[in-house]
Parts: C-alpha cells; sequence; structure tokens
C-alpha cells in the first residue's frame, strides 16, 4: 500500500504554559499541504524497515514508522511489515515529516490487516508516538491545543491562493526551542484573527517561537522579510523552524530566485 504522506503548516503557534510532565500546552491551527514522503506498507513475517531520499538522522528501530508499527504489534499481535520510506520533506524544518510518516504507517496497517480501528481510536495511538502525529490522522484544518494532540476541527479555506514554503539549509532542534522559550498567555484569540481576512494576518497570528530562533539564525527573518518583500499576504515560521513559508494570491515569476541553496516548495491550494 503506497501512501503520500503529507506535511504541513503552523498558521499561529502560542507557548502558553509549561506542563508537570515537562512537556508544554500549545495553541496553534495546522494546516496540511502538499510536500510529501512516499511511504509504501506490505504485510511480511518479519518487520524491516528501508530508507531511500534524504538521510534520516535515527536508527531504524526509534524511527517513528518502526515505533507506529511495534505499538499496533503489541497490541494486535501483528506478524511483520514491510516499510518503504522515501524522505523529500526536510527534516529540522517545522514541517512535521517524521509525525506524517507515523501517522500514515497507522494508517496503511489499519487497512492491511484490517483491525478496524476509527479515525479517533488511530489518532490516540499516534498521540503516543508524537505531539503533531494525531493531526495527521485526519489531514484536515485543525485547532490543536493540550500538547498538539486534542484537536478541533475548524472551517479555514485557503482555496485559490498559493503557497511557497523556504527551507534553508539549517534545522532547528525542537527540544532546544522549547527548552529555551517563555511561555504565556495569548494577547489575542487564535480563532479570532483566523476568522479574519488573510490580509489582516501579519501581525496578529504569531509564532511565538520567531523571536528566539530568529535571533539565532538572522537568515530565517531575512526570509520571512524577502517573502513580504515578494507580496506574501501572510509570512511566518512553520513549528519551531526551520522553514518560513508565505501565502501568496500568486507567486510572483523568479521569487524563488530569492533564496539560493534553499530548498523550495510551492503550491496551489485547492
Amino acid at each position: 500500500m503506497l501512501q503520500l504522506s503529507n506535511a504541513k503548516i503552523n498558521l499561529g503557534l502560542h507557548v502558553t504554559q509549561k506542563r508537570p510532565d515537562g512537556f508544554h500546552n500549545i495553541e496553534t491551527a495546522l494546516f496540511p499541504v502538499g510536500w510529501s514522503d512516499m511511504v509504501e506498507v506490505l504485510p511480511a513475517p518479519a518487520f524491516a524497515l528501508r530508507c531511500t531520499g534524504l538521510p534520516v538522522d535515527v536508527a531504524p528501530e526509534k524511527n517513528l514508522c518502526a515505533r507506529a508499527f511495534r505499538l499496533l504489534q503489541k497490541d494486535f499481535g501483528l506478524p511483520g511489515a514491510d516499510i518503504f520510506l522515501h524522505k523529500q520533506v526536510p527534516l529540522g524544518a517545522g514541517l512535521g515529516g517524521g509525525s506524517s510518516n507515523a501517522a500514515f504507517v497507522l494508517r496503511a496497517l489499519n487497512e492491511i490487516f484490517r483491525l478496524g480501528l476509527s479515525l479517533p481510536q488511530l489518532a490516540r495511538y499516534a498521540a503516543q508516538l508524537g505531539s503533531d502525529c494525531a493531526f495527521f490522522i485526519y489531514n484536515a484544518p485543525m485547532l490543536a491545543t493540550g500538547r498538539g494532540e486534542i484537536l478541533r476541527r475548524i472551517a479555514l479555506n485557503l482555496a485559490g491562493w498559493e503557497l511557497l514554503v523556504v527551507k534553508p539549509p539549517l534545522g532547528v532542534s525542537t527540544a532546544e526551542a522549547y527548552a529555551e522559550i517563555t511561555p504565556k498567555a495569548p494577547k489575542t484569540s487564535l480563532l479570532c484573527v483566523l476568522t479574519q481576512p488573510i490580509e489582516a494576518w501579519k501581525d496578529a497570528l504569531v509564532n511565538d517561537f520567531e523571536p528566539l530562533v530568529f535571533a539565532k539564525h538572522p537568515s530565517l527573518q531575512s526570509i520571512k522579510s524577502k517573502l513580504y518583500g515578494s507580496g506574501a499576504a501572510y509570512a511566518a515560521m512553520s513549528g519551531s523552524g526551520a522553514a518560513v513559508f508565505g501565502i501568496f494570491r500568486k507567486i510572483p515569476d523568479g521569487a524563488a530566485l530569492l533564496f539560493p541553496g534553499c530548498t523550495i516548495f510551492k503550491q496551489k491550494i485547492r
């Protein structure tokens, strides 16, 4: 079973509270985008994971795809599976690539082995693997709270807009970003901002990680400024970085030339 395991962007991200378990409570809107890895899952007598494409920086058994398989194997006695992962979504980008891979493995295993798990049941398994994983089970615009695993579907239609995602040749450690941020209550309700026209988002829809990450990596702030200078109605860093995106009525010709050495993804949202 071959699937396209897509990425996401964050539209606003508030870090609101440090939790007793060491994690943080957040508030963010998650939106699926078309930048995708390829994940193939086949039934097999034993488990194997093979990765191609962009390098994966963890041992196979620690990969979220392997952990997703082991989670269901433990509860349902699955015999094995061959998982082939071709990575195209950059790591350390704030695009949720690894979380998406794990969620799509769960979805594939549920179908291949006819486990009969509902989407909410799959989401509960996914939440055990990572904060973004449950989102990719539903793969629709969501308001995420708690650690990111408490999801509420929202009406967020960006059809007709164009998306330009810029990933420079650097990564940002999510763990380090969370360790250094100071939680605070948001000044403005995220949902209230999202109901406004996109052109009104610029100064109201904020990512709390940007001041911290931009101070360490000024090139990311430069990318955001260039996106606005190219006519983006809204631009922001996704997650804790390092990808920065712009939402345009129309991406101008030659815009990608402004970002030499960066990986670029473009999409017309439908």
